[in-house]
């Protein structure tokens, strides 16, 4: 288990925004494989380093506790860190190579990249080239939870083929496109958020269930 654990034909499951004991336990029984606690306090599903502690201490052993953070200070990261037992940082806003490496000290990351028309892939693969993997989420306003996809053609099939080990697929996945997506690209791992909501910040249980399953039948497909 783990999120960055690649595995051709088993595609990982990270589940963004959780902020209360029963969508961890909801999660869990689903079967994801990493859930995400968003250290943003604009975003109406942050959370604070005192309520991410008490949800990671739901987590069984092998399911990552991703701590998505967006331009922190030193202080802010250092606040998450003192009392979060976070296992894969996420760096999601304008962070440099060099800080996100200083930042995780030592953890694994991934960096967070918002894919407009003509995003020079390469260039950001070799910027970010010790990131242990790269988020690919759509170009909207603000930082992610946006609900909106991006064009996943503009992804030139050179970099995916070559990069697809570290590749985390974001950017309004749902029951309804997830499969498609992994069809297409072969992603390490699938990234969701507002996709199994009721309303923005309020996660729904059963299509949290609808969603994973749907992932575990694309990769069925797959292999068929």
């Amino acid at each position: 288990m783990g999120l960055l654990n690649y595995s051709a034909g088993h595609t990982r499951v990270k589940i963004c925004g959780l902020k209360t004991p029963a969508d961890i336990d909801a999660a869990v029984e689903a079967g994801v494989d990493a859930v995400g606690f968003v250290f943003y306090p604009p975003s109406p599903r942050a959370v604070t380093p005192n309520i991410a502690a008490s949800l990671i201490s739901r987590l069984p052993a092998g399911v990552d506790a991703v701590g998505l953070v967006v331009n922190s200070s030193e202080a802010e990261f250092e606040a998450i860190r003192a009392v979060a037992p976070i296992t894969l940082w996420q760096f999601h806003g304008d962070e440099s190579p060099l800080e996100c490496q200083r930042l995780a000290a030592g953890l694994p990351w991934m960096k967070a990249a918002r894919i407009g028309v003509q995003f020079p892939f390469e260039d950001f693969s070799l910027q970010y080239g010790h990131a242990n993997a790269f988020l690919l989420d759509a170009l909207v306003e603000g930082y992610g939870g946006g609900g909106v996809p991006f064009d996943w053609q503009g992804i030139p099939q050179a970099w995916i083929s070559a990069n697809a080990p570290r590749v985390v697929l974001s950017g309004g996945l749902n029951i309804r496109n997830v499969g498609e997506a992994i069809a297409r690209l072969h992603p390490c791992a699938v990234d969701v958020s507002s996709g199994v909501e009721i309303s923005k910040g309020v996660k729904d249980h059963a299509l949290m269930q609808q969603f994973i399953q749907a992932v575990r039948a694309a990769d069925a497909n797959a292999s068929s």
